[in-house]
């Protein structure tokens, strides 16, 4: 069923797949089982007894032979580490215990994504069983921007709160939490983003991201982390002796949904932790008792058991979409509540204000692609693609640097400029792997070319003076160009396999189901279709291209490429003419119009005749 033909490209020591070195989008096509992994995949079929593609599905993806039953059967017993191995957790733990015992005011600082309000519910919902009905403040996107500022946390204690515990933020806002310190207010800092070598002056800083914390959890998203701290939290009034009078211990495993949709949502690596976190996180979301996720469920209409696809592309859009257009606490007040009523409420109006920010997002990535093909054309070599308009909408700017990022394969900055003055602009970067575009918006801030800066590896945002942002495209280019020029040349499609459309079954999409969650870190297995001829194609909904894969055999697989209309992957499904193309993607269960069915997601294509 699964065979791999290969062709030793002559130019270079790789080994393209199907002798594809250029396909529709412009890349060589690698089998991810690579070296020793075939010897490794066949003594994980000998040595536990799988089918010999389950076992070439593991290997592809570096797990150990010994590892093999627990990445099959991920859950929190067998991964979950001791939290006090991230640094400042017992401190952090000890506080949030105080609070709990002294039944102090607390502030709930969170971000305005689906970590951020995930994370805000998850504390909110543990403070609230212990008794205490937590403040929970989300910034505003366009006025207040990323993190805790002065005037909120100046607005928090007056307002009463004796602890601030920032989630998924707070890291590197040395400021604001100095200011809290000066009015005698704790802070717990809870945050996975990259951290700077001065901490700021908080009561505690748990992040698995610090460069002195050695716990190897930086894998984790903010919800992640979180959870270890009311994990801690928990264990420290246990030995207290707290749960001795009327309060039960909470039942933190019905939590794992907010954990689950933040892990899949924020984009982190589906390993380790993250796998059980992800895992045992669906189940509980099954049993829909979190009425928040169930009222979002029910106004986007998912009306089948959660996958990490509905996760990420149906769940999670909508609750960005507060904080994108809206009202930034939109998600955690829904995640956070108990009240069926405004739980519907809340979720009906993120699901209007998610279709409008798609429309927002289509009109503004039009833009983008116009102005970006102008740039590319005068610059090819450039690093970083840096776009920017004073109409463009600061809380879209994210999702159009992805778009962009995607289709031309280059670190990406979108700007939006202030629409009054022009003077500042707030930016969101999104990157390729192998180019830190977290570190260099970190460089660029500790060489005075940004207001202010901070992110990951593959996504960052920043504020910039428009003075600055001839020097500062000319800083991140320096910073990105060797490490990028890099990572191209090590970019493929990398595939697990040959199938025929006759080949795929229910019993094979079992069969590497049990390798998933997949996701960021645990990718999908692709899979090629070698000859297919494509059948019917044509464009579908937004800017999507339908069409039927018919194998030598006259087997036929239903297949869909997204958002590939007027590129060149589109193009060349539309433009078949009835001659076979080598197609490769990913097979999928779907249901459209109450009707089950297996069909392709395809990510590219090629012309066997166009090859070298």
């Amino acid at each position: 069923m699964v065979a791999a033909r290969k062709r030793r490209d002559e130019t270079t020591d790789a080994v393209p797949f199907l002798g594809i070195v250029a396909s529709a989008r412009g890349l060589q096509w690698r089998e991810r089982l690579s070296g020793d992994g075939h010897l490794r995949a066949a003594a994980i079929s000998q040595r536990h007894g799988l089918p010999d593609l389950l076992g070439r599905v593991l290997a592809a993806r570096g797990i150990a032979v010994d590892d093999v039953p627990i990445v099959l059967n991920p859950t929190l017993k067998a991964l979950m580490p001791d939290p006090s191995s991230v640094r400042d957790m017992d401190v952090a733990a000890a506080r949030l215990a105080d609070a709990i015992e002294k039944r102090q005011h607390v502030a709930v600082f969170g971000d305005y994504d689906v970590d951020g309000a995930s994370s805000a519910a998850l504390m909110s919902r543990f403070l609230v069983h212990h008794g205490i009905n937590a403040r929970i403040y989300i910034p505003d996107r366009l006025f207040e921007g990323y993190g805790p500022n002065v005037a909120a946390i100046e607005g928090l204690v007056k307002e009463g709160a004796q602890l601030i515990v920032t989630v998924d933020c707070g890291t590197t806002s040395s400021a604001p939490l100095q200011r809290a310190k000066e009015l005698g207010c704790d802070v717990v800092v809870i945050d996975h983003h990259q951290a700077d070598e001065v901490l700021p002056p908080a009561r505690a800083v748990v992040n698995p991201n610090r460069q002195d914390d050695v716990s190897g959890l930086g894998h984790l998203c903010a919800a992640g982390v979180c959870f270890l701290v009311l994990v801690a939290t928990t264990r420290e009034l246990r030995r207290r002796g707290f749960y001795a009078s009327d309060v039960a211990e909470p039942d933190l495993m019905a939590e794992l949904d907010l954990v689950a949709l933040a892990t899949v949502a924020d984009v982190v690596p589906l390993v380790g932790l993250n796998r059980a976190y992800v895992t045992q996180g669906l189940q509980v979301m099954r049993w829909r008792r979190n009425k928040g996720l169930k009222a979002l469920g029910d106004a986007a209409g998912l009306n089948e058991p959660p996958t990490p696809y509905h996760l990420g592309f149906i769940l999670g859009p909508r609750i960005n979409a507060g904080g994108r257009i809206g009202d930034a606490a939109l998600g955690s007040r829904l995640l956070a509540g108990e009240d069926e009523v405004e739980a519907a409420r809340i979720a009906a109006l993120l699901d209007r204000l998610n279709k409008e920010r798609r429309a927002l997002e289509k009109q503004m990535l039009d833009e983008a692609l116009a102005e970006a093909e102008i740039r590319l054309a005068e610059r090819p070599d450039m690093a970083l693609l840096l776009l920017g308009s004073h109409t463009w909408h600061k809380g879209v700017v994210g999702l159009v640097a992805s778009r962009l990022t995607e289709r031309f394969r280059l670190p990406s900055c979108v700007i939006a400029w202030n629409e009054e003055t022009g003077g500042e602009g707030t930016g969101s970067l999104r990157s390729v792997t192998g180019a830190d575009i977290g570190g260099a918006v970190r460089a660029a801030v500790a060489a005075g070319h940004l207001v202010k800066g901070g992110g990951h590896a593959m996504a960052a945002g920043l504020t910039v003076a428009r003075e600055k942002l001839a020097e500062l495209e000319a800083f991140l280019h320096d910073e990105l160009k060797d490490s990028l020029g890099q990572a191209r040349e090590r970019h493929a499609l990398e595939i697990d396999g040959s199938l025929t459309a006759s080949g795929v079954s229910e019993e094979l999409l079992d069969l590497i189901g049990r390798v998933g969650p997949y996701g960021q870190g645990n990718p999908t297995p692709r899979f090629a279709f070698p000859a297919t001829h494509v059948k019917f194609a044509k464009v579908v909904g937004e800017a999507h291209v339908r069409c039927v894969l018919q194998s030598a055999d006259g087997a036929r697989l239903e297949a869909i490429a997204f958002r590939a209309a007027g590129s060149p992957l589109g193009d060349l499904l539309l433009g078949s003419g009835g001659l076979p193309l080598h197609v490769a993607g990913t097979v999928k269960r779907s249901s459209f119009n109450g009707r089950e069915r297996i069909e392709v997601h395809i990510d590219d294509a090629a012309d066997p005749r166009r090859q070298g």
